[in-house]
């Protein structure tokens, strides 16, 4: 199956059909179970994928795939480039178990994909898509929010540097820090973190804290300047810049989309 490129991340509702189909794209991709079940297998390895369990398919790999019945998966695919998510977690296909709460936001947004929050208005779709994928990665990488394994020999742990670099947004990052926290000197620590993470640490947390302010945005009760401050920027001004510059719209823009 081919596909236009995509350069922002994309959640929808799925169902698969009984006879089996090959797909081959170049973002990650995500396929959460909602209902009934459908069965997924990379390279040979198969498994049936149902309601608490979820695929991780990096891009590029070829993968097949078939419905078993009635059912119903929530998709959320990937770019690369767009979110602020550990390289090293795509860095196989896989099948892994998904935690009650992170099944719970799974059923949450995809009851709102329902409602048709995901069509419409091109502005509100966008919002939804992005406030969407900016969750559910959040959840993923939250302790107990996916069980799988990590990495040999990698070096890092890294679900946990970005639970704690989420847990420290509104702090300055000091690389030597973060290096002494997970037990590395300063230049050791900036290779394997880039080897992990796709990019340097002051570019991930920069992606980081704009994700973040995605879901704060949703907020109403919480002004530009507590977000601002909340994800680490200075003021408001450097939060507005910074946003735009990423996004397109100014934050009281992209807040002000209706739905």
């Amino acid at each position: 199956m081919s596909h236009a490129a995509i350069t922002a991340p994309s959640v929808s509702l799925r169902r698969y059909g009984a006879i089996e189909a090959s797909d081959l794209h170049d973002f990650h991709q995500v396929v959460l179970g909602l209902d009934g079940s459908m069965v997924m297998s990379v390279d040979g390895v198969g498994q049936e994928i149902e309601a608490g369990s979820a695929w991780l398919i990096p891009a590029g790999a070829q993968h097949d795939y078939a419905g078993i019945g009635e059912n119903r998966q929530l998709v959320l695919d990937l770019p690369a480039a767009s979110l602020a998510v550990p390289q090293r977690l795509f860095d196989r296909a896989r099948a892994v178990s998904v935690d009650a709460s992170l099944t719970r936001l799974v059923n949450s947004i995809a009851a709102s994909a329902a409602g048709g929050m995901q069509d419409g208005d091109d502005l509100a779709a966008r919002r939804f898509h992005w406030h969407a994928a900016t969750r559910l990665c959040a959840a993923m990488l939250a302790e107990g929010g996916t069980s799988q394994d990590d990495a040999p020999g990698s070096g890092l742990d890294f679900a946990r540097i970005d639970r704690w670099l989420r847990a420290h947004l509104s702090e300055p990052l000091r690389i030597a820090d973060l290096a002494a926290h997970c037990g590395f000197g300063m230049r050791r620590f900036h290779q394997l973190f880039i080897e992990a993470f796709g990019e340097t640490p002051h570019r991930y947390l920069q992606r980081l804290r704009l994700d973040m302010s995605i879901t704060l945005l949703a907020d109403p009760r919480r002004s530009l300047t507590e977000i601002a401050l909340e994800v680490g920027f200075g003021d408001q001004s450097a939060y507005t810049h910074a946003f735009t510059r990423r996004f397109g719209l100014a934050p009281g823009q992209w807040r002000a989309v209706r739905h």
